[in-house]
């Protein structure tokens, strides 16, 4: 199952470069850095912000106090020499000089894979630079405005190329001060978007697509209203993606996707969507609502994102403190689908930086929880095998901790696992029915992945009343099952 372990690329370069002593581009990292790169259990880095940044969106940023306001907040000693604009306010979707160009990505690549792992990129198909040379190119791709547009709503409208475009924006919030707005109905539009894909396509093994569900169609006309001309008789990802993978059929396309589209996308032809409604009941709910949300069907199951933390959402040390960030470690390394650990997370880094920094403060090492992701994430590896199914906890009619407890099991031809996670601030104790065959008049070991603590069990007691967990607040366990003996006495 795919695990991918997200790196900003910029940040990342200059950390090395300091560690080193001497700049160090993406084709000159040195051969133990990718040793450390290569985690057990990490199948696919992703590599963000390797795009040509703009001029034009740099200078816009270093104008805006709200985005001045936040990196003085990120960074108390931010410097204009520290802001490098917004690998998301691209001016081309070719690989930047100063991060080693296409070669050093090419250089990067393969000591990826030759270490076994892929290597992801982003696509921002919903807006570009107000320097992109489509603005005077193909004007046709992007949203028009007009003069009188840009007098009423001057933080809605930017002249750029000789016309007047609409700001980047989705239906929720105010438009983004440094990116111009593409018109995912333009036919030129999506014919360029496969040829981007396919380029892609050909420097990486998968893409991370941008904020993917604002090209939908119902969503860009909630959006834009008339604005972008006719509606396409087919939607922009179904026309794309096809495309795409003709050209490329075994490329990994992860979705980005926020109010409950996934499984639309997903329909569509992404591989994998993010799980933000799974974040959200992590963060600020309880095992309960958690649990509501792992009914869904297995296979909806499988093409979810996983994460408790990325470059747009607080570092999970920040929001999630203690146990907590623990708890809600085990349990998205343990569940189906794929899953996105962030650069920083293991170490505990509390400090969400902006994408337009290239540097990031100093922050000491949580060394605990470095080694417990040294060991999730191997443990977790090794039980995502075969077969998954949610278990229900069961408790007493005078003790309702169990409510907080969170367990499933994974099924393969030649092992079992057992995952319980007590997502609550109070001890808990709960049964948990075992509902594999051929347990009853069996002697089974219990083998903690994480603490490598082990508990012996009779088959019957682990059918039916069902095993019997007691945790600590917070606390996760992550079981291999094995049988140790023949019939039981």
């Amino acid at each position: 199952m795919t695990v991918v372990h997200e790196i900003n690329t910029l940040v990342w370069l200059g950390e090395l470069s300091l560690r080193y002593g001497r700049r160090i581009t993406l084709g000159e990292v040195p051969g133990e850095v990718w040793d450390e790169v290569a985690r057990p259990g990490v199948d696919t880095v992703w590599l963000m912000g390797v795009w040509q940044r703009s001029p034009a969106g740099l200078r816009i940023a270093l104008r805006e106090e709200s985005l001045l306001s936040a990196f003085r907040e990120a960074l108390p000693d931010v410097t204009e020499a520290d802001i490098a604009g917004s690998p998301y306010c691209v001016r081309g979707h070719v690989v930047d000089e100063g991060l080693g160009g296409p070669d050093g990505l090419a250089a990067a690549r393969a000591e990826l894979a030759a270490r076994g792992l892929r290597l992801i990129l982003d696509y921002v198909p919903n807006h570009v630079a107000p320097d992109h040379p489509w603005l005077t190119e193909h004007p046709d791709r992007l949203i028009q405005g007009s003069a009188d547009d840009l007098a009423r709503a001057p933080e809605a409208f930017i002249e750029a190329g000789g016309h007047v475009y609409a700001r980047g924006r989705d239906p929720y919030f105010p438009p983004w001060p440094d990116v111009v707005q593409l018109n995912a109905y333009s036919d030129g539009l999506r014919a360029a978007a496969v040829e981007t894909l396919v380029a892609i396509g050909e420097q990486a093994d998968g893409v991370r697509c941008d904020m993917a569900m604002l090209m939908m169609n119902d969503v860009f006309a909630k959006t834009w209203g008339d604005r972008p001309g006719r509606l396409p008789g087919e939607d922009f990802w179904p026309y794309v993606l096809p495309r795409v993978r003709e050209r490329h059929p075994g490329l990994l396309l992860v979705a980005e996707a926020y109010w409950d589209l996934e499984g639309a996308l997903r329909q569509q032809g992404f591989d994998h969507c993010y799980d933000k409604r799974l974040y959200d009941r992590l963060l600020h709910e309880d095992a309960d609502s958690v649990r509501a949300h792992l009914r869904a069907g297995p296979a909806f199951q499988r093409g979810l994102l996983r994460f408790v933390e990325n470059h747009d959402e607080p570092r999970a040390a920040a929001v999630l403190p203690g146990g907590r960030n623990r708890a809600a470690a085990v349990a998205v390394a343990t569940l189906p689908g794929a899953t996105l650990w962030h650069e920083g997370q293991f170490e505990g880094r509390r400090v969400r930086l902006p994408v337009f920094l290239s540097r990031g403060p100093r922050e000491p090492v949580d060394e605990p929880l470095r080694a417990f992701y040294g060991r999730l994430l191997p443990a977790a590896a090794t039980a995502r095998q075969g077969e998954w199914r949610p278990l229900i906890p069961s408790g007493w009619p005078d003790n309702d901790s169990h409510r907080g407890v969170l367990a499933w099991t994974w099924t393969h031809a030649d092992a079992r696992h057992l995952v319980v996670v007590n997502y609550a601030d109070r001890p808990a104790q709960a049964r948990l029915p075992l509902a594999w065959d051929g347990l009853r008049g069996h002697e089974y070991r219990l083998t903690d992945l994480l603490t490598a603590r082990t508990y012996d069990r009779q088959g019957d007691e682990l059918t039916d009343p069902g095993l019997f967990v007691a945790l600590d607040a917070w606390e996760g366990q992550v079981f291999a099952v094995t049988v140790t003996g023949g019939q039981a006495e």
